[in-house]
């Protein structure tokens, strides 16, 4: 009887997949925040606290979902990580330059592991990894 063969990932794959499971403990990490700060705090507008808090609890999920099946192969993953990529590098971009509440250290977290993803995403073994076949 013949053993299962082992999936042999790309080191440059599983690097790729433990960015982005970094982005989504993050961002799972936040959400929790939210719900402290929600449940504890008088917020200005409920309304708005309550989307901001159900739009980070979905970007982490997505981006979970993302870091599992980049593990996985799928050719999928590519357009999603490039798209949340893009957002995070444009929201590192308004922290550089928020003026009085500019803040460059969160800036420069956001946008250093955000262009890691997207050279590793574009590397030839990701690449050939993820190809649809």
């Amino acid at each position: 009887m013949s053993e299962p063969r082992m999936l042999r990932r790309p080191p440059l794959l599983v690097l790729l997949a433990v960015v982005i499971l970094l982005e989504c403990a993050l961002l799972a990490a936040a959400t929790v925040y939210l719900v402290v700060e929600l449940l504890t705090a008088r917020a200005d507008s409920l309304t708005s606290a309550v989307a901001i808090l159900v739009l980070t609890a979905l970007a982490a999920v997505w981006l979970g979902a993302m870091g599992v099946h980049t593990l996985l192969g799928r050719s999928w993953i590519r357009g999603g990580a490039v798209v949340w990529q893009v957002l995070q590098i444009a929201i590192a971009i308004g922290s550089f330059q928020g003026g009085y509440f500019s803040r460059a250290d969160i800036g420069w977290w956001l946008i250093l592991p955000a262009v890691l993803v997207l050279v590793l995403l574009f590397t030839p073994s990701v690449i050939a990894a993820t190809r649809r076949t």
